[in-house]
């Protein structure tokens, strides 16, 4: 059996894009995060050395949202699946890049994506 912690719109100001404006001007990126995990040590201790201390995710997400930049939201989002499944005991993550003000020339409301990577 396992369960998840959802986490939504983990906000970060990056310069993610293959346009020289984007790398430039920047602009905002959203997260959301789905951890698969067996937490039932955790249910039973009530111990966060037992559990995935989600405040911790939720840093790391952030750092790399604001960190070096990379051409894909693709790539955005494989970074940081990678260093969730480094770094914490889930079974699986899926984690879903959003970039609101993509430079398309229509108007959009949202540009999105979403993998699922697995340990």
């Amino acid at each position: 059996m396992s369960d998840h912690i959802r986490i939504k719109e983990i906000r970060g100001f990056g310069y993610h894009g293959l346009f020289e404006s984007e790398r430039k001007e920047g602009q905002e990126f959203s997260v959301d995060l789905e951890l698969e995990l067996k937490s039932s040590a955790a249910t039973l201790s009530d111990d966060i050395d037992d559990a995935v201390d989600y405040s911790k995710v939720i840093a790391m997400t952030h750092s790399i949202i604001i960190g070096e930049p990379v051409n894909l939201i693709e790539r955005l989002a494989e970074i940081i699946a990678q260093a969730i499944l480094k770094t914490f005991l889930v079974v699986s993550v899926e984690v879903t890049v959003h970039k609101r003000s993509a430079p398309v020339g229509v108007p959009i409301e949202d540009i999105a994506i979403r993998i699922r990577r697995s340990a």
